[in-house]
């Protein structure tokens, strides 16, 4: 079996470097045993510095722009063969988390989307762009080892 490839969406806008860096580099450090991992932090190292992320207006850096975001996201999206999806305990919706599902389900990729009853993202769209809705992190990482048929 080929090695797949996994996408990593996460909620970045209003929560701080700190926090999306340590997410990214935590999943990507669980997933990267059986896939090839794909995070939207790639090229941003620039922002570890932010307290608080914003949803546009970085002009600074090339790779930080909003059509570099976009573009590059986008990509990654349709390079891969599986959008892990963690949406869990978000407090606002996340438009960019939103768009990569859209995509996703437009590109026909495999959706693993791990989210809370109560979650804001609950939506007919969210759940349908979905394959699989798990309502917590362990049984969807369980899942996504065991779909990678790999030994673990």
């Amino acid at each position: 079996m080929k090695e797949l490839t996994v996408y990593c969406v996460h909620p970045i806008s209003g929560m701080s470097a700190d926090q999306v860096f340590n997410y990214y580099d935590n999943i990507r450090k669980t997933l990267e045993e059986c896939y090839n991992v794909l995070i939207p932090m790639f090229g941003k190292s620039s922002l570890r510095t932010e307290l608080e992320f914003r949803a546009e207006g970085y002009t600074d850096n090339p790779l930080t722009t909003n059509h570099a975001i976009f573009g590059r996201d986008r990509w990654m999206v349709e390079q891969a063969d599986v959008i892990y999806a963690n949406l869990l305990g978000t407090k606002r919706v996340s438009i960019g988390s939103m768009m990569e599902l859209a995509w996703a389900s437009m590109m026909n990729k495999h959706v693993v989307l791990v989210m809370e009853e109560e979650n804001v993202h609950r939506h007919a769209f969210v759940l349908e762009a979905a394959d699989i809705v798990y309502d917590n992190v362990e049984d969807a990482l369980d899942y996504l080892r065991e779909l990678s048929g790999k030994k673990f």
